[in-house]
Protein backbone atom coordinates (compact mmCIF):
# COMPACT_ATOMS: atom_id res chain seq x y z
CA UNK A 1 0.00 0.00 0.00
CA UNK A 2 1.37 3.38 -0.86
CA UNK A 3 1.96 6.66 1.77
CA UNK A 4 2.05 8.96 -0.53
CA UNK A 5 0.17 11.71 0.18
CA UNK A 6 -0.37 15.70 -1.60
CA UNK A 7 1.79 18.57 0.07
CA UNK A 8 0.31 20.93 1.75
CA UNK A 9 1.12 24.00 0.50
CA UNK A 10 2.32 25.63 3.84
CA UNK A 11 4.63 22.08 4.69
CA UNK A 12 8.08 22.53 4.11
CA UNK A 13 8.91 19.96 1.03
CA UNK A 14 11.20 17.42 2.26
CA UNK A 15 13.84 15.30 0.42
CA UNK A 16 14.90 11.69 1.58
CA UNK A 17 18.37 11.08 1.03
CA UNK A 18 19.69 7.07 1.34
CA UNK A 19 22.89 5.85 1.14
CA UNK A 20 23.79 2.60 -0.65
CA UNK A 21 26.00 -0.56 -1.28
CA UNK A 22 24.60 -3.91 -2.47
CA UNK A 23 21.29 -3.49 -0.50
CA UNK A 24 18.80 -4.77 -2.81
CA UNK A 25 17.46 -7.18 -0.17
CA UNK A 26 16.56 -4.27 1.46
CA UNK A 27 15.58 -1.00 0.02
CA UNK A 28 11.94 -1.84 -1.10
CA UNK A 29 10.82 -1.53 2.39
CA UNK A 30 12.71 1.39 3.30
CA UNK A 31 11.64 3.61 0.19
CA UNK A 32 7.97 1.82 0.72
CA UNK A 33 8.13 3.73 4.45
CA UNK A 34 9.48 7.13 2.67
CA UNK A 35 6.45 7.51 -0.27
CA UNK A 36 5.53 10.66 1.36
CA UNK A 37 8.73 12.80 0.87
CA UNK A 38 8.66 14.90 -1.95
CA UNK A 39 11.51 13.60 -3.40
CA UNK A 40 13.80 10.09 -2.63
CA UNK A 41 17.60 10.20 -3.71
CA UNK A 42 19.54 7.32 -3.57
CA UNK A 43 23.33 7.86 -3.92
CA UNK A 44 24.54 3.77 -4.60
CA UNK A 45 28.29 3.01 -4.63
CA UNK A 46 28.91 0.20 -7.81
CA UNK A 47 26.45 -1.97 -6.34
CA UNK A 48 26.23 -5.33 -8.11
CA UNK A 49 22.65 -6.40 -6.93
CA UNK A 50 20.37 -4.45 -8.69
CA UNK A 51 20.07 -2.23 -6.10
CA UNK A 52 20.30 1.08 -8.10
CA UNK A 53 17.83 -0.81 -10.86
CA UNK A 54 15.54 -1.39 -8.39
CA UNK A 55 16.15 2.28 -6.61
CA UNK A 56 14.74 3.67 -10.13
CA UNK A 57 12.06 1.33 -10.55
CA UNK A 58 10.64 2.97 -7.37
CA UNK A 59 10.82 6.81 -8.52
CA UNK A 60 14.18 7.22 -6.67
CA UNK A 61 16.63 9.48 -8.17
CA UNK A 62 19.78 7.48 -8.64
CA UNK A 63 23.36 8.74 -8.20
CA UNK A 64 26.53 6.49 -8.89
CA UNK A 65 29.07 7.81 -6.59
CA UNK A 66 32.66 6.70 -5.77
CA UNK A 67 32.45 5.67 -1.82
CA UNK A 68 34.09 8.53 0.38
CA UNK A 69 33.82 7.00 3.53
CA UNK A 70 30.11 7.12 5.84
CA UNK A 71 30.23 11.16 6.96
CA UNK A 72 31.13 12.44 3.33
CA UNK A 73 29.04 10.14 1.27
CA UNK A 74 26.50 11.23 3.50
CA UNK A 75 27.19 14.88 3.10
CA UNK A 76 27.29 14.27 -0.70
CA UNK A 77 24.29 12.83 -0.70
CA UNK A 78 22.33 16.19 1.22
CA UNK A 79 24.10 18.36 -1.13
CA UNK A 80 22.43 16.58 -4.14
CA UNK A 81 19.31 17.12 -2.44
CA UNK A 82 16.88 19.21 -4.47
CA UNK A 83 15.34 20.47 -0.99
CA UNK A 84 16.92 22.15 2.03
CA UNK A 85 14.74 19.75 4.34
CA UNK A 86 16.62 16.41 4.63
CA UNK A 87 15.91 13.23 6.37
CA UNK A 88 18.76 10.67 6.33
CA UNK A 89 18.47 7.29 6.33
CA UNK A 90 20.23 4.04 5.63
CA UNK A 91 18.80 1.14 3.56
CA UNK A 92 18.26 -1.08 6.41
CA UNK A 93 15.75 1.54 8.18
CA UNK A 94 12.42 2.09 7.81
CA UNK A 95 10.30 4.84 9.32
CA UNK A 96 7.12 3.98 11.11
CA UNK A 97 3.81 5.10 10.42
CA UNK A 98 4.23 6.97 13.90
CA UNK A 99 7.45 8.65 12.55
CA UNK A 100 6.14 9.60 9.27
CA UNK A 101 3.07 11.77 11.19
CA UNK A 102 5.68 13.32 13.38
CA UNK A 103 7.87 14.64 10.19
CA UNK A 104 4.91 15.75 8.43
CA UNK A 105 3.50 17.55 11.33
CA UNK A 106 6.59 19.48 12.38
CA UNK A 107 7.26 20.55 8.52
CA UNK A 108 4.53 22.54 8.86
CA UNK A 109 5.68 24.76 11.06
CA UNK A 110 9.67 23.61 12.08
CA UNK A 111 10.45 24.86 15.85
CA UNK A 112 13.88 24.46 15.11
CA UNK A 113 16.33 23.33 12.13
CA UNK A 114 17.43 19.78 13.61
CA UNK A 115 15.62 16.81 14.78
CA UNK A 116 16.25 13.50 16.73
CA UNK A 117 14.28 10.49 16.31
CA UNK A 118 14.19 7.47 18.80
CA UNK A 119 15.77 4.56 16.80
CA UNK A 120 14.38 0.64 17.81
CA UNK A 121 17.45 -1.94 16.79
CA UNK A 122 16.19 -5.72 15.93
CA UNK A 123 18.43 -7.53 17.13
CA UNK A 124 18.87 -11.85 16.91
CA UNK A 125 15.34 -11.46 15.99
CA UNK A 126 14.13 -9.33 18.56
CA UNK A 127 13.18 -5.88 18.83
CA UNK A 128 15.57 -4.28 21.45
CA UNK A 129 13.44 -1.61 24.48
CA UNK A 130 16.64 -0.98 26.58
CA UNK A 131 20.32 -0.73 26.50
CA UNK A 132 22.19 0.46 23.60
CA UNK A 133 19.51 -1.06 21.39
CA UNK A 134 16.72 1.51 22.49
CA UNK A 135 16.26 4.95 22.35
CA UNK A 136 19.29 5.29 20.14
CA UNK A 137 18.52 9.18 19.36
CA UNK A 138 19.74 9.61 16.53
CA UNK A 139 19.82 13.07 14.23
CA UNK A 140 18.79 12.47 11.17
CA UNK A 141 16.11 15.37 10.22
CA UNK A 142 17.34 18.66 9.12
CA UNK A 143 17.94 21.74 7.36
CA UNK A 144 21.02 21.36 5.98
CA UNK A 145 21.57 25.36 5.73
CA UNK A 146 21.99 25.03 9.28
CA UNK A 147 23.71 21.35 9.79
CA UNK A 148 26.14 18.79 7.92
CA UNK A 149 27.51 15.64 8.28
CA UNK A 150 31.07 15.05 9.51
CA UNK A 151 33.86 13.75 7.44
CA UNK A 152 34.54 10.54 9.83
CA UNK A 153 34.90 7.75 7.90
CA UNK A 154 32.86 5.87 10.36
CA UNK A 155 30.34 6.54 13.45
CA UNK A 156 29.64 10.04 11.37
CA UNK A 157 27.38 12.65 13.14
CA UNK A 158 25.44 15.77 12.14
CA UNK A 159 27.08 18.95 13.10
CA UNK A 160 24.57 22.08 14.02
CA UNK A 161 24.59 24.86 16.07
CA UNK A 162 20.77 24.60 16.06
CA UNK A 163 19.03 23.70 19.16
CA UNK A 164 18.41 19.94 18.82
CA UNK A 165 14.46 18.64 19.23
CA UNK A 166 13.22 15.32 19.99
CA UNK A 167 10.31 13.62 18.20
CA UNK A 168 8.24 11.14 18.52
CA UNK A 169 7.78 7.31 16.48
CA UNK A 170 10.47 4.91 16.08
CA UNK A 171 13.13 5.08 13.33
CA UNK A 172 13.18 1.02 12.63
CA UNK A 173 16.56 -0.38 12.48
CA UNK A 174 16.46 -4.57 10.75
CA UNK A 175 19.48 -5.35 9.03
CA UNK A 176 18.01 -8.90 8.74
CA UNK A 177 22.30 -10.03 8.88
CA UNK A 178 23.42 -12.67 10.47
CA UNK A 179 25.75 -12.70 13.97
CA UNK A 180 28.90 -13.69 12.12
CA UNK A 181 28.05 -10.83 9.30
CA UNK A 182 27.85 -8.30 12.37
CA UNK A 183 30.56 -9.00 14.11
CA UNK A 184 32.68 -9.04 10.77
CA UNK A 185 31.34 -5.45 10.44
CA UNK A 186 32.32 -4.31 13.97
CA UNK A 187 35.70 -5.72 13.03
CA UNK A 188 35.93 -3.04 10.21
CA UNK A 189 34.48 -0.29 11.78
CA UNK A 190 37.18 -0.59 15.14
CA UNK A 191 39.67 -0.75 12.64
CA UNK A 192 38.21 2.87 11.13
CA UNK A 193 38.39 4.26 14.25
CA UNK A 194 41.64 3.50 15.71
CA UNK A 195 42.75 4.65 12.46
CA UNK A 196 40.90 7.59 13.04
CA UNK A 197 41.99 8.37 16.02
CA UNK A 198 45.96 7.70 15.51
CA UNK A 199 45.70 9.97 12.70
CA UNK A 200 44.12 12.53 14.91
CA UNK A 201 46.78 12.75 17.32
CA UNK A 202 44.76 10.64 20.06
CA UNK A 203 47.01 7.87 21.84
CA UNK A 204 45.48 5.16 24.86
CA UNK A 205 47.18 3.17 27.28
CA UNK A 206 46.04 0.09 29.40
CA UNK A 207 43.76 1.91 31.81
CA UNK A 208 41.31 2.72 29.08
CA UNK A 209 41.85 -0.19 27.66
CA UNK A 210 40.52 -2.10 30.47
CA UNK A 211 37.94 0.65 31.43
CA UNK A 212 36.19 1.70 28.47
CA UNK A 213 34.53 -1.93 28.31
CA UNK A 214 33.87 -1.81 31.86
CA UNK A 215 32.06 1.07 32.57
CA UNK A 216 30.22 0.78 29.18
CA UNK A 217 29.05 -2.34 29.90
CA UNK A 218 27.70 -1.18 33.58
CA UNK A 219 26.00 1.78 32.05
CA UNK A 220 24.23 -0.21 29.39
CA UNK A 221 23.26 -3.29 30.88
CA UNK A 222 22.70 -1.64 34.51
CA UNK A 223 22.02 1.73 33.84
CA UNK A 224 20.06 1.37 30.77
CA UNK A 225 18.17 -1.85 31.95
CA UNK A 226 19.64 -3.68 29.37
CA UNK A 227 19.29 -6.66 30.92
CA UNK A 228 15.41 -6.74 30.28
CA UNK A 229 16.29 -7.57 26.68
CA UNK A 230 17.16 -10.82 27.39
CA UNK A 231 20.15 -13.06 25.81
CA UNK A 232 19.36 -10.69 22.54
CA UNK A 233 20.16 -7.54 24.79
CA UNK A 234 23.41 -8.82 26.73
CA UNK A 235 24.73 -10.10 23.60
CA UNK A 236 24.49 -6.71 22.01
CA UNK A 237 25.64 -4.88 25.03
CA UNK A 238 28.83 -7.65 25.20
CA UNK A 239 29.82 -6.43 21.85
CA UNK A 240 29.55 -3.28 21.98
CA UNK A 241 32.23 -3.46 25.18
CA UNK A 242 34.37 -5.71 23.07
CA UNK A 243 34.17 -3.09 19.98
CA UNK A 244 35.44 -0.44 22.83
CA UNK A 245 38.00 -2.87 23.78
CA UNK A 246 39.12 -3.87 20.27
CA UNK A 247 39.25 0.27 19.16
CA UNK A 248 41.75 0.76 21.94
CA UNK A 249 43.86 -2.40 21.50
CA UNK A 250 44.57 -1.57 17.98
CA UNK A 251 45.03 1.91 18.67
CA UNK A 252 47.84 0.87 21.28
CA UNK A 253 49.40 -1.49 18.15
CA UNK A 254 49.34 1.30 15.75
CA UNK A 255 51.37 3.37 18.19
CA UNK A 256 53.70 0.92 18.70
CA UNK A 257 53.96 0.55 15.08
CA UNK A 258 52.01 -2.56 14.70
Amino acid sequence: MSLKVSRPLSRQPLSVVIITKNAANQLAACLESVSFADEIVVVDSDSNDGTAELAARRGARVIQKEWLGFGRQKQFAVEAARHDWVLCLDADERVSEPLRASILALLAAPATQAYAMPRRNRFMGRWLRHGEGYPDWSLRLFDRRHARWSDDPVHEKVLTGAPVARIEGDLLHDSAETLAGYLDKQNRYTSMQAEALFKAGKRTGVAQLLLSPLLRFAKFYFLRLGFLDGSAGLVHIAIGCCNSFHKYAKLMALQRGG
